[in-house]
């Protein structure tokens, strides 16, 4: 991006953020900041109306500058290990609301991504977009054998759009780190970062396909989730197709409620979903918004929009669900030497002093009804501790608790007596059970066997390589003990050398000194004096080399 366009989106922005009541925020820049005078003698700032809460001022700003700033700002409002509370709620309210562009030009992408026309491909193909994203927008159409798809294709241009703000987003973090000690706290050049790898990778819908179809073979047959179809005859790095599903959007509670739905059965039915995907499959929806989430008159969710998923190491799975267990059940030391176990803190980190500030937070949390308490706000707040002692979020933690939030938000939605604790603590000892019994011993044994037995014949072999290779570095150690004996005796007997030339010098010289007189250097008493001192300590070194030698 060029110097003057930079400045030019910088000038638009500046715009909008004064629109929006935000001249505070211009004006504390090191640039504009000389001008703060200007504001105080302005009648336009004396006589404007009173201004929303400073959040909802942002979130306003965020919709006008464009999608990509609306994505922003969704992503920020996850990290409630970094914001005050009142700053995520609200930027969780931003909505992805875009206008879509022509059809003519969704169906030129698609053609060209499929080097063909689309009459070739599709019986039919609706020129009017089922939705409308920052990304992307969703076509609906049907394949030459009659089954319905939808047609996913990004937006034209995205990519120089994308390029353009991130590299604008990293100059306004650079000055925010620079000039500004609240935004400092934030960390704004980290979380442009973390924006930037989460965008590119919505970029590549072959790669949203590839989750969606390993969701589908995790949930493939099940009662509590759908996961459509991939069609990858026609899917591009540009171009999604895939099987179109027909729901009532999980928001829509008074459809679902006259359709007989259980409402406490779609808010288990949603925890057991989460907890099977983080801990059975390891593989996890991380974008579960009510926008992604529809349900089917028979109860069952389906799922849609893959593109950010998440996983967790089978370490970070045990801590965990060891760490919810110990939490719920009071154990502060235990959840303290977790976070020490895991590495999610420094191994210097002193447990009882992270034990009593865990204690601290979560105690006021069980004095609520154990049906109120939130796992997700345990999790924001468990975070925001463990950040005092230099705990470093990692990225699978953020997707998790965003995706827990998400859920729980969700389930109480449907029903608010929905008690989370309750729903999940089974699953999770029984998933401890699994992993950590002796069937789960067993199971590990029986998996390894056949790699095992592939190798069986060649033990011997290894075996006796092995002995030689001891035997070989035996020799080896022996021969290099024997070297370093050798140097150490040349050694030895090179100062034992020195040492004895250096005694019979002294005694010569001192004789010399005691018989011939000093000459005219030194009076006769010195000189005889400083003879018997050379005799006397040639004399003593001499002696103690012959020690040393006997």
């Amino acid at each position: 991006m060029t110097p003057i366009r930079q400045t030019l989106r910088l000038l638009h922005i500046s715009v909008v953020l004064l629109r929006h009541g935000l001249d505070e925020v211009i004006l504390a820049t090191h640039l504009f900041r000389p001008l703060r005078f200007l504001l105080f003698i302005s009648p336009w700032y004396w006589l404007r109306k009173p201004l929303p809460a400073y959040p909802v001022r942002v979130r306003g700003a965020l919709e006008e500058l464009g999608p990509i700033f609306i994505k922003f700002g969704q992503l920020l409002s996850t990290r409630r290990d970094l914001l005050p509370d009142d700053w995520a709620d609200e930027l969780a309210r931003l909505q992805d609301r875009v206008a879509p562009f022509p059809s003519d030009q969704a169906r030129a992408l698609i053609e060209k991504a499929w080097g063909q026309p689309i009459a070739t491909v599709l019986n039919d193909f609706n020129d009017v977009p089922l939705a409308s994203a920052s990304i992307a927008q969703v076509h609906t159409g049907r394949l030459k054998d009659g089954r319905e798809i939808i047609v996913k294709v990004l937006r034209p241009g995205i990519e120089k759009i994308i390029d353009r703000d991130i590299a604008l987003m990293y100059s306004m973090a650079r000055l925010l780190n620079r000039y500004s000690r609240d935004a400092r706290r934030l960390r704004p050049i980290e979380v442009v970062s973390e924006y930037e790898k989460t965008i590119y990778g919505e970029l590549d819908l072959q790669r949203e396909a590839a989750n969606a179809s390993q969701l589908r073979r995790n949930w493939l047959n099940h009662s509590a989730l759908y996961i459509p179809d991939v069609y990858w005859d026609w899917t591009r790095p540009s171009v999604m197709v895939m099987e179109r599903i027909y729901g009532t959007p999980v928001s829509d509670i008074a459809t679902l409620k006259a359709q007989g739905i259980s409402m406490r059965l779609l808010g288990e039915r949603g925890v057991e979903i989460f907890f099977t995907q983080v801990f059975r499959d390891n593989f996890f929806h991380a974008d579960m918004h009510p926008g992604n989430i529809f349900v089917e008159s028979n109860g069952r969710y389906i799922s849609v929009d893959f593109g950010i998923v998440g996983s967790l190491t089978e370490a970070d799975q045990r801590y965990l669900a060891e760490n919810l267990l110990a939490f719920f059940d009071r154990n502060y030391r235990r959840v303290a030497e977790l976070h020490v176990e895991s590495g999610w803190v420094p191994p210097g980190t002193r447990v009882d002093e992270f034990e009593a500030a865990i204690r601290t937070v979560s105690e006021p949390i069980f004095e609520k009804p154990l049906a109120e308490i939130s796992f997700g706000h345990f999790l924001v707040r468990l975070f925001q501790t463990a950040r005092r002692f230099n705990m470093e979020i990692q990225p699978q933690l953020v997707l998790l608790e965003k995706t827990l939030l998400n859920i729980e938000g969700l389930g109480r939605q449907l029903y608010p007596e929905l008690d989370l604790w309750t729903t999940a603590k089974p699953f999770m000892e029984r998933w401890m059970k699994e992993r950590l019994g002796p069937k789960a011993l067993w199971r590990r044994t029986r998996a390894n066997l056949g790699p095992m037995s592939e190798h069986l014949p060649e033990l011997p072999l290894l075996a006796w390589r092995v002995l030689s290779g001891l035997d070989h570095t035996q020799q080896e150690a022996r021969l290099r003990r024997e070297e370093n004996e050798r140097r150490e005796r040349e050694q030895r007997e090179r100062r034992t050398l020195i040492a004895s030339l250096t005694g019979v010098t002294f005694i010569l010289c001192g004789t010399l000194l005691i018989l011939l007189g000093p000459g005219e250097l030194l009076e006769p008493l010195t000189a005889k004096v400083f003879g018997i001192v050379s005799v006397i300590s040639g004399a003593w070194l001499l002696l103690q080399q012959w020690r040393m030698m006997a």
